[in-house]
């Protein structure tokens, strides 16, 4: 391998010597010193460019709740030389500080325009023009009042997968938000909502995270919370029931054949092995019908059980009198 290294190295250095290789070594010379002439032109260069300066409220009293947020960038627009704008070109972006005590009075904070512009000239340096600051002015509402604790109640509409259902009602991490203002808070305002959850076809438990639905003048702590749809699958199950019979005179006795029924149903896989109770009966009023054989009848279904049917829907019986 040092051989080989050895030959390489004395390919170059005979490449490097001959006159063609002189000829190259001067071209990228020559290529370098433009390179370099053409960097320094391009600094002195008058361009206009677009910034997005981060903003920073300091010194903010911990008794102070903010209802509007301050913006988190202001888009700056500045005109000058890229030597001027080239520390602000590479790297992060520092934020423009703004103090507290400055421009907080009377449950607002004013940032008028002629403050931001002239922050935004202070930040830039000397020699670089500010063309523009969007927003070109902010205002900000605080309040120093305690905050109000309501219920909290997800809005959805949710469609499973056919064969899928939700075992559950959706449910916010949080049952419960707190709300501020600079004014007294209603107190008919004791429940506020998420923004509708709409979807359709799942087939699994979601989670999704969500806005609490805004309430002018107010803020909302905290203004998203993370709700759980619990979906699950429907489970075919059988079960064999006794078959009963209501309104029987005391003196009379009813067989029916078979004196039990299969009943089908779809339950959630997680109530599988939960059995609720379900009764088959037939009338004995019933024996006035037309026919030899009596309807089956269940009682009423448990929630949980879905597409419920019973086989046989009708039984055949005889009647006895009973000594």
């Amino acid at each position: 391998m040092g051989d080989l290294f050895r030959r390489i190295e004395s390919r170059i250095k005979a490449a490097v010597r001959s006159k063609r290789g002189k000829d190259v070594l001067l071209y990228l010379l020559f290529v370098a010193v433009a390179f370099v002439f053409w960097v320094f032109m391009s600094l002195d260069t008058q361009m206009q460019r677009d910034f997005e300066v981060p903003v920073e409220l300091q010194n903010v009293p911990d008794s102070v709740t903010l209802i509007t947020q301050p913006p988190e960038v202001l888009s700056v627009s500045v005109k000058g030389k890229d030597a001027q704008l080239l520390r602000f070109m590479w790297g992060k972006m520092s934020p423009v500080k703004f103090k507290w005590e400055d421009c907080a009075a009377d449950n607002y904070v004013n940032l008028s325009s002629t403050r931001l512009l002239t922050r935004m000239r202070d930040y830039f340096g000397a020699g670089v023009q500010v063309v523009s600051c969007r927003p070109d002015s902010v205002k900000i509402s605080y309040t120093t009042l305690p905050g109000v604790k309501v219920k909290l109640m997800v809005q959805a509409d949710i469609r499973p997968q056919l064969q899928y259902i939700m075992s559950g009602a959706p449910k916010a991490d949080v049952d419960s938000v707190t709300l501020y203002s600079a004014t007294d808070i209603p107190h008919s305002l004791r429940i506020v909502t998420t923004e509708p959850i709409v979807k359709s076809g799942l087939k699994d438990t979601a989670r999704y995270e969500v806005k609490v639905k805004p309430i002018s003048g107010i803020r909302i702590v905290p203004d998203r919370v993370n709700v759980t749809i619990p979906v699950e699958p429907l489970i075919a199950r059988k079960r064999t029931i006794n078959l009963e019979t209501t309104n029987l005179p005391p003196d009379k006795r009813l067989v029916t054949f078979p004196s039990k029924i299969e009943i089908s149903y779809l339950v959630p896989m997680s109530s599988y092995n939960n059995d609720y109770p379900v009764k088959a009966y037939v009338d004995y009023k019933d024996v006035s019908l037309p026919g030899n054989k009596l309807p089956v009848n269940l009682s009423l279904i448990p929630d949980i059980y879905h597409n419920l049917t019973s086989n046989p829907t009708s039984v055949e019986y005889i009647i006895e009198n009973v000594d």
